[in-house]
């Protein structure tokens, strides 16, 4: 059974908690589905000022919508479009402060402001992304980075 847990700490001290609550939660279960349904749901109650998270699975070389948590969004994503596409074409995490100076940004929510996406990995080779989008600008630091990308590393040993 699931319990909220009071994170405390520095920033990378919760995210810390977090990836552990995340890693106990996944344990013994193998279906990706319910794995990136629950993590999303997690990252959604931890995360604050956020208005959208969840994940895109890539499939026959585009982006397809996974599970998330927030407004409907965007089905497909061409790789090299938008913050998701770009993130896989690189292969690296994107910050981005402002989406409406992002070239080629794709608005899914007109209130989003500011995204951080990191790519999924597995054997090199990326299987999708975690999206987080704000409605702040400049919501997401590098702290952030780095707590989503450990969330990230804990989360596709269950993948």
């Amino acid at each position: 059974m699931f319990t909220q847990t009071d994170y405390s700490g520095s920033n990378l001290e919760q995210y810390t908690m977090l990836s552990k609550q995340l890693d106990a939660l996944l344990e013994g279960e193998n279906n990706s589905i319910a794995n990136l349904s629950n993590a999303s749901a997690l990252l959604n109650q931890f995360l604050e000022r956020t208005n959208w998270v969840g994940f895109y699975l890539m499939e026959e070389g585009e982006l397809v919508l996974g599970p998330f948590q927030g407004l409907p969004a965007c089905v497909r994503i061409p790789l090299g479009k938008g913050v998701c596409g770009t993130a896989v074409s690189e292969k690296k995490t994107m910050l981005v402060k402002d989406v409406q100076a992002f070239p080629g940004h794709i608005a899914c929510d007109a209130a989003s402001r500011s995204e951080i996406v990191i790519p999924l990995m597995k054997e090199d080779q990326v299987i999708g992304v975690l999206d987080i989008d704000s409605p702040e600008l400049s919501r997401f630091t590098e702290e952030d980075q780095q707590g989503l990308e450990l969330f990230a590393t804990v989360l596709m040993k269950h993948l």
